[in-house]
């Protein structure tokens, strides 16, 4: 697991629960939990896409079928 996937796991968690807590609750801020939410989506696409780039150039590196 690389960086931007741990760091996404934890912004959507996070963003999760501060949405859940601020229908219950409204409390100053409470916004942030969308783009909390958003940066998690995204980092996590982007730790997801680097994987497969990385599997794709260690494939190749040993002369594989990335296909």
């Amino acid at each position: 697991m690389n960086t931007a996937s741990v760091a996404g796991s934890a912004f959507t968690l996070a963003g999760i629960a501060g949405y859940a807590i601020g229908v219950v609750t409204p409390y100053p801020g409470r916004a942030f939990s969308v783009t909390a939410l958003m940066i998690g989506v995204t980092l996590l696409a982007i730790g997801a896409g680097s994987d497969s780039s990385d599997a794709n150039e260690q494939s190749a590196a040993s002369g594989g079928d990335s296909a």
